[in-house]
């Protein structure tokens, strides 16, 4: 549900007496993150008309600081990606959100990644319920999101690779997120989506335009393409680093 602003602090003073037990002394940090995340999804996803409830729901609930590097955690909830390391970046709020609620997201839905990064799409993938395999082309991003994965609560199965092979050996999928910009469509890619799965990926140069492409499997295998939104990601990378 999204909140009327007249009920914004009500809710947040709720959500944080919620994650107190009787005696408990709030964390005044933990707490104002909190309240940056419930302002984020308010004024910078709903307000963009994300509507999908697993995906607010998912969206209030992942701790986003704990996805950046610790001297970015105070900006963490901004309107705006972050640097991770090795020329990578954490998605602008909106842009996860959005992708997230273009899947049709839902418990048990067995979706691939393409470019884990610090792991945060994999942990609202996994907030939801989803059964994710979430691919990462450095070896250093992909071991350190698979412990904070771990570390957090959230399951995703983690592998260093190449995305844009895919994972030929998990699949069929019935949802693929590719989230970095990738010259064309992967017929790999295309060829691992179940019939009637999706498939959201930037397409473009990444000194030009880019548009985020969805890719509509049919369930005789025909495939359908359409252009979502103009975006900006850093460029899907070839060779395992």
């Amino acid at each position: 549900m999204r909140y009327p602003r007249h009920d914004f602090r009500v809710a947040i003073a709720l959500l944080v007496a919620g994650r107190l037990g009787a005696g408990q002394e709030p964390d005044p940090t933990e707490a104002r993150h909190r309240v940056a995340r419930l302002r984020m999804v308010e004024e910078q996803i709903a307000a963009r008309d994300v509507a999908d409830t697993a995906t607010l729901r998912a969206m209030r609930a992942v701790p986003r600081h704990r996805f950046v590097p610790a001297d970015d955690r105070g900006i963490a909830y901004g309107d705006h990606p972050l640097p991770i390391g090795f020329g990578q970046t954490i998605s602008q709020p909106y842009i996860v959100a959005y992708m997230t609620e273009v899947i049709g997201p839902r418990r048990g839905l067995k979706v691939l990644e393409v470019g884990t990064g610090s792991g945060y799409q994999a942990a609202v993938l996994a907030e939801i319920g989803c059964d994710v395999y979430t691919i990462e082309i450095f070896e250093a991003l992909a071991t350190s999101a698979r412990e904070r994965l771990r570390a957090l609560g959230y399951f995703a199965r983690v592998r260093h690779g190449d995305g844009h092979f895919g994972w030929p050996d998990a699949a069929p999928f019935d949802a693929i997120l590719v989230t970095a910009a990738a010259g064309h469509v992967s017929p790999a890619l295309v060829d691992q989506l179940r019939p009637g799965g999706r498939l959201v990926i930037p397409v473009g140069n990444v000194y030009g335009a880019q548009n985020l492409i969805l890719v509509e499997k049919g369930s005789g295998g025909a495939v359908r393409t359409r252009v979502l939104l103009p975006v900006r990601f850093v460029p899907l990378l070839s060779g395992l680093r």
